[in-house]
């Protein structure tokens, strides 16, 4: 393995991070910090194909957009499209399809996980590693890709590229007549991070009994649909229905405008974390100091260790750093009393 080489006087730095849109949030205080430590870099970006729709305009990063679909062929095709190595890669998702990509990006310096981190023969494709440092979010270990660049990520700040006519097209969608808006984001595209629609539904209920509004947000999958249906059907007042109804230069603006969102580990969890809004995160398959809202935990509902003892028969503390915990009926364990809770925490703290 060779040693590290210096960056050139105006590096051209390339990030790889195709998906998925929760992750690719994270990725944004790592642009602010090497913009910051690095005024004259240029920096790259491969992304997926919905994930540059959310972060069209981001300024000063030139997108390189893979379609998962084109398989190998559209590796090449991304290959020829690069005409000078970059100074350095940082690959950032150690899945076989994102190491295989990296493979036709060329970098004088190939920067990946460390070894506690890799899978699926990531190390193969990257000669300098992060400092390991279990234990921490998934945005900080993205964050420490920039200290084999000699920077530190200090400060946290994301600033979506969100269009005004996308802010002007949530503000339409209910009036502002003083009711408090509680949006619920009902799946995660892991099926067994979802909550059932009816335990949704009791939730939505109490917080309209305080008064509140409850809109519906989520995709185009008949999952979502389905998913909002049942949710409607089962609530003894009509929410409103915006599922399948935005764009994902839409979502960051809805999410803006809603003062609570109710939702199990998703991207629209992270992308609300993101434009300021607090998140009533639903946890037991997935660990919330890990990948729950970055940058307040008050209001989730934590039985990841519940679901730890229960299903793999260890405490939380004795898994490996990141475990999912995705088995049949996990998300039971996450009762409507604990989301109500949760709920009732937020309107004391804001009262």
């Amino acid at each position: 393995m060779t040693g590290p080489l210096p960056l050139a006087p105006h590096p051209h730095v390339c990030l790889l991070r195709l998906s998925a849109l929760g992750d690719v949030t994270h990725v944004l205080p790592l642009i602010h910090t090497l913009r910051g430590g690095i005024p004259q870099v240029r920096i790259s970006w491969v992304i997926g194909v919905a994930e540059h729709r959310l972060l069209t305009g981001l300024p000063g990063v030139d997108f390189i957009v893979y379609d998962k679909k084109s398989g190998v062929a559209g590796m090449r095709e991304l290959r020829r499209s690069i005409q000078a190595p970059f100074d350095a890669l940082l690959q950032m998702q150690v899945a076989a399809r994102a190491n295989l990509l990296s493979a036709f990006v060329p970098a004088r310096r190939r920067i990946g996980y460390d070894r506690a981190r890799s899978k699926d023969l990531h190390g193969l494709f990257v000669r300098e590693r992060i400092p390991a440092r279990p234990g921490v979010h998934a945005l900080d270990a993205i964050g420490s890709f920039c200290e084999p660049l000699g920077l530190k990520q200090t400060h946290v700040r994301w600033e979506m590229p969100v269009p005004q006519e996308a802010f002007d097209w949530a503000a339409a969608q209910w009036p502002d007549d003083g009711h408090r808006t509680l949006l619920i984001s009902p799946c995660s595209s892991h099926v067994r991070r979802n909550w059932r629609s009816e335990r949704y539904a009791a939730v939505a209920d109490h917080a309209v009994a305080r008064g509140w509004r409850v809109v519906l947000c989520g995709g185009r999958s008949d999952l979502e649909r389905k998913a909002g249906d049942a949710i409607t059907a089962a609530m003894r007042s009509a929410p409103l229905d915006l599922i399948g109804k935005d764009t994902l230069k839409q979502l960051p603006a809805l999410l803006a405008r809603g003062d609570l969102l109710m939702t199990p580990d998703s991207g629209p969890m992270h992308i609300a974390n993101a434009m300021g809004t607090k998140v009533l995160g639903l946890h037991a398959a997935s660990n919330p100091l890990r990948s729950g809202p970055y940058s307040d935990l008050r209001y989730c509902v934590d039985r990841y260790d519940t679901a730890a003892r229960r299903f793999l028969h260890r405490p939380a503390a004795d898994l490996a750093w990141g475990t999912k915990i995705e088995f049949d009926d996990v998300m039971d364990l996450v009762t409507v009393e604990d989301a109500i809770a949760a709920f009732e925490r937020y309107v004391a703290d804001t009262a």
